[in-house]
């Protein structure tokens, strides 16, 4: 890691502004670490170098004009599932092969308009369906972190694993991600990183590739919470094209970082003691609630009841968005085409062969549970659960919490290819258990490290807000990195 890339967006908009280091010195190192390391992390999928050097030659010339924007000369990587204007955007999946929009997404144009530079297209689970990152069609990213005296190979969550992976390893400043169940917050907290996912709405989901359209957020993962506002305060706005993009105005989330906790109360959920949970989560879950104690808030337990629904609604009203959002790739207009007798034919041979394992499992899933018949057995009672859910919140905010204090996931990174989750694939699911909840309720949840486990590799908390209140969340996380420290992985690539 080269001591430029080794620079937070902070410190690198500082030195930028300073005229100490230029744009395009910043992103050539980048590509110089780009270069070395993804071969063997597999973290982007596509680079785009002589994109990213004429976006950092432009930058240094408004920096010079003194017409630098709030990200100017800051190279990004961005997710795969983010359109970006004549650069492979294919959710890492076969069915879209080729496929390079015409229009940017409103999130990644928003990120352009004040100043920052594009590195490449990082790696997702296919169409951001997976925790582990290991549905990909460009096969599996690898976590920068190892277990102490090991060397196999660790996944770094997903779906948003090639983003997390890029920004522990230093292969960008920071990077775009997208949460529909967990997909920023697990693997943010998998590979030592920061990672929010905002209110519903806060972001636009427009040119975003749809998974779930009522869960799916997009927000961003970074090195510390401190470039995670930075970020997220470029990333939100209000669009005319996405309807459930909220109008409301977006604050300077950066100057909520280092106010006093004092006065604050932080609900602690009993229904996230769950069955099973090491030892070592819940030493960690201590420990964050003794270093907010200690920062002046008020710790008390609450009651969240519906939480034990959460996953199996989840895994009902996903899929069945899904399985209706995908229902658009059939190879007529764009991407894979595998030819047919007849137009029938056609879809379906298209539709085998271009979309992944997983990816089928939750599109027959989904057309399941909304066919007649099942519609009101499954669909509409995953709902109502939705809505118990959305209200156990609600009644715990209005009693006075200002935040909730959880654990992140239920362990720390695992195994590429291991057999147990691969054969079971509810196994799998449940590294999402203490996620879902937040995108059900349509709430903030925030990611941040707070500590090593036996084997050194990192564990990560989670604070939920109420929604629309990131500010909190930016403040309360930064106490907490504040005591546990940064982390960064022994290099090895």
């Amino acid at each position: 890691m080269s001591e430029l890339t080794s620079l937070t967006i902070a410190e690198a908009r500082q030195k930028l502004r300073a005229k100490e280091i230029t744009a395009s010195e910043l992103t050539e190192a980048y590509i110089s670490a780009i270069d070395a390391a993804n071969g063997q992390l597999n973290a982007y999928i596509k680079v785009t170098p002589d994109l990213a050097r004429v976006m950092a030659k432009n930058s240094d010339e408004r920096i010079a004009a003194g017409k630098a924007g709030d990200l100017e000369g800051i190279p990004l990587g961005i997710k795969d599932l983010f359109a970006t204007v004549g650069v492979h955007t294919q959710a890492c999946s076969h069915i879209l092969d080729g496929f390079e929009p015409r229009y940017e997404s409103t999130v990644t144009q928003n990120l352009w308009d004040d100043g920052a530079v594009m590195l490449g297209k990082l790696n997702m689970d296919e169409f951001a369906m997976g925790s582990s990152n290991e549905t990909s069609h460009y096969g599996a990213v690898i976590n920068p972190w190892r277990a102490a005296g090991s060397n196999q190979q660790l996944v770094p969550g997903g779906s948003s694993g090639g983003s997390a992976s890029a920004v522990a390893a230093h292969l960008c400043a920071g990077a775009t991600a997208t949460d529909t169940g967990g997909s920023i917050r697990q693997p943010a907290a998998f590979t030592g990183t920061v990672g929010i996912k905002p209110t519903y709405g806060r972001c636009s989901r427009w040119g975003t590739v749809a998974f779930a359209s009522s869960l799916d957020q997009a927000g961003p993962i970074a090195r510390d919470v401190r470039d995670a506002a930075i970020l997220l305060k470029s990333m939100a706005s209000i669009d005319a094209k996405d309807t459930t993009s909220v109008d409301l105005p977006v604050p300077d989330y950066e100057a909520a970082i280092g106010k006093s906790l004092k006065g604050m109360k932080i609900g602690i959920p009993n229904e996230y003691r769950v069955d099973g949970m090491p030892d070592e989560i819940e030493a960690i879950w201590q420990q964050g609630i003794a270093w907010l104690k200690d920062a002046g808030a008020e710790i008390v337990n609450i009651s969240l009841p519906h939480t034990k629904y959460a996953l199996p609604a989840y895994y009902i009203v996903a899929p069945a968005e899904a399985s209706s959002n995908l229902a658009r790739y059939d190879g007529v207009r764009y991407g894979l085409r595998v030819d047919g007798q007849d137009i029938v034919d056609m879809y379906e041979k298209t539709r085998a062969a271009g979309f992944g394992k997983e990816v089928k499992r939750r599109i027959m899933i989904g057309t399941y549970v909304l066919s007649a018949g099942y519609y009101d057995a499954y669909y509409l009672r995953a709902q109502k659960v939705r809505t118990l859910i959305k209200r156990d919140f609600e009644l715990a905010f209005d009693a006075g919490v200002d935040a909730i204090l959880t654990p992140a996931t239920p362990s720390s990174a695992f195994g590429v290819a291991d057999e147990n989750l691969a054969a079971d694939p509810v196994k799998m699911y449940l590294n999402d258990i203490f996620t879902v909840t937040v995108n059900m309720a349509g709430l903030p949840g925030i990611a941040v490290p707070a500590g090593l486990d036996h084997k050194g590799l990192p564990l990560g908390l989670q604070l939920i807000g109420k929604a629309f209140d990131e500010e909190t969340l930016f403040k309360t996380a930064h106490v907490i990195e504040q005591a546990a420290g940064k982390f960064t992985p022994a290099k090895w690539w």
